[in-house]
């Protein structure tokens, strides 16, 4: 595996592989890796030629009260996983490669990175989507690879990628989870040990959502008093938000139908956890 920090060599390597007819497959991550990340990295795989990832704790998609400072990092260790499954070459450039002056040009996505995420986290989707515009425009993929724990950021990708014309196709992965349900997240390091144990009540209460569309129950207001039934029996646990939305539009609905997304937010001690169950589609 070849580290590469410069977006010069990054890109005359991705115009090279690109005129030979490889197929380069795409996974940008923050770093901290777990193996919600190493799926995302193992399919693109078998499904390419060639596997890039990036490693960027992206400063301009949090906000000013955020944790960009306490962020979980670990280089080497993050190196090593991705050698372990066949990554070729790992972009990890500095922040000042990625943004040697002040910003002033920034891709923004109207409707759908307005609500949920981007109603609590003002600018988030901002940042993401021009950094990973940047990303793009850099390694210059034929398919990038996110997971589906980060589901409105998969739509807002999905939506950047086609407004921008940019010839990449947005692979979403099934979300991994520890044996107790919680969804991997770098996040997960701030829960104490009696936070984490709680915070696989989040995966217990969307269980019982599928639970009950799967045996005729389309109501939202009535599922998502199922999640609270649940979440608001955990000590210190507050619910950020709680919406069953259309899955590509992800307007809130009356009635959870072929294609509807469960989203909740939730704050725990000093984290704060997101989640995601698709009820239809």
């Amino acid at each position: 595996m070849k580290i590469i920090t410069t977006i010069t060599e990054m890109q005359t390597l991705s115009d090279s592989l690109r005129m030979q007819g490889r197929k380069l497959g795409f996974v940008p991550t923050m770093g901290s890796l777990h193996e919600g990340h190493l799926s995302l990295m193992r399919r693109a795989r078998k499904e390419n030629d060639i596997v890039a990832a990036s490693i960027f704790v992206n400063p301009t998609q949090f906000g000013p009260q955020e944790d960009l400072e306490r962020y979980p990092r670990d280089a080497e260790g993050d190196r090593a996983k991705c050698d372990s499954v066949g990554v070729d070459y790992l972009f990890m450039p500095a922040t000042a490669e990625m943004y040697p002056d002040k910003q002033a040009v920034f891709v923004t996505i109207g409707g759908v990175s307005e609500m949920l995420e981007g109603a609590s986290r003002p600018g988030h989707f901002t940042g993401v989507a021009t950094v990973v515009a940047k990303l793009f425009n850099i390694v210059q993929p034929h398919k990038a690879y996110f997971g589906q724990k980060d589901y409105q950021q998969c739509v807002v990708i999905k939506r950047m990628a086609s407004g921008l014309n940019l010839p990449v196709e947005i692979v979403m992965m099934p979300t991994v989870r520890e044996p107790d349900g919680l969804a991997m997240s770098s996040r997960n390091s701030y829960l104490s040990e009696e936070e984490r144990l709680a915070a696989a009540s989040i995966w217990r209460a969307l269980g019982a959502v599928e639970h009950l569309f799967r045996f005729g129950m389309r109501d939202s207001e009535a599922l998502k008093k199922a999640v609270r039934d649940v979440l608001l029996q955990v000590t210190g646990l507050a619910i950020d938000y709680l919406e069953v939305v259309d899955a590509v539009s992800l307007v809130p609905l009356a009635s959870a139908g072929q294609a509807a997304v469960m989203l909740v937010a939730v704050r725990l001690g000093q984290a704060r956890l997101i989640d995601n169950i698709i009820l239809g589609g």
